[in-house]
């Protein structure tokens, strides 16, 4: 059994679906895939990925990211109505969205979102981040009330102690893990790359071996931080050839 590691396969775009309809039907069927976020902002096509992952994986674990809590094209709906469709949507695909145990092995699911603990938001952050145009959140909630709701949905499994412990989150969870030498005029998108008490749950689960996989920044990463494996393996838009791997990651084995 292995466990494969994939995010931000933004499935709107032709190139990405040819990828996803060609994954093989038969190599993958004794192993787990855990899908970090970021699928599409369309319902169908969340909707289809998780009809021809299913069919290809023994277990396919998810956490939505940003674009699928997306809903300009979903009126009357919140983000919050979004995320509880997806969950719903998922379960009746046989997608895991809880905690998996399979013998040593614990794999956790870690929702969250961004709270400008990384940074504040300058004038273009707010003129071009498409979240806050296409989420809707009910009562003006600050970010940092959102990722406090998601924290607390995180609550229940954090007392997971296994061998290993994967978890896995859309969202980065320490500023550390962007690479030194990603350039200043990028760096403006920090502010909504996560947030640091993602980190803080991370640290409350107990393994012998813990490994830790996020998306979202579409950066390619493997690194180790007080002894926890932080990978990100997101498959990213067509443009970013550079930065990703455009494949699969097999981050576990035995």
């Amino acid at each position: 059994m292995r466990v494969f590691a994939v995010s931000d396969i933004h499935l709107d775009y032709e190139e990405n679906r040819h990828w996803l309809l060609n994954l093989s039907d038969v190599d993958y069927r004794s192993d787990i895939l855990i899908l970090a976020g970021d699928i599409s902002n369309e319902t169908r096509l969340i909707e289809w990925c998780f009809i021809s992952l299913q069919r290809k994986f023994l277990k396919v674990c998810f956490v939505p990211g940003n674009h699928d809590l997306w809903v300009s094209r979903n009126q009357g709906m919140t983000s919050f109505d979004k995320f509880r469709s997806l969950g719903q949507l998922a379960k009746e695909h046989q997608i895991c969205t809880e905690a998996y145990h399979d013998g040593p092995l614990s794999i956790v699911p870690l929702l969250g979102w961004y709270d400008y603990s990384f940074g504040l938001p300058n004038e273009q952050l707010l003129r071009s981040w498409v979240d806050f145009r296409a989420c809707l959140w009910p009562d003006k909630m600050s970010v940092a009330d959102i990722t406090a709701h998601f924290l607390r949905l995180n609550q229940p499994v954090l007392s997971v102690q296994n061998d290993v412990v994967i978890s896995f989150s859309h969202f980065v969870p320490r500023i550390d893990l962007m690479p030194e030498q990603i350039p200043m005029r990028y760096r403006y998108v920090y502010p909504v790359l996560g947030s640091a008490a993602l980190d803080r749950q991370i640290r409350q689960l107990q393994a012998d071996r813990h490994l830790h996989v996020y998306g979202h920044s579409h950066v390619n990463r493997d690194v180790v931080i007080d002894s926890i494996e932080y990978t990100n393996n997101a498959f990213g838009y067509p443009s970013e050839q550079r930065i990703s791997r455009k494949q699969l990651l097999c981050i576990y084995e035995r």
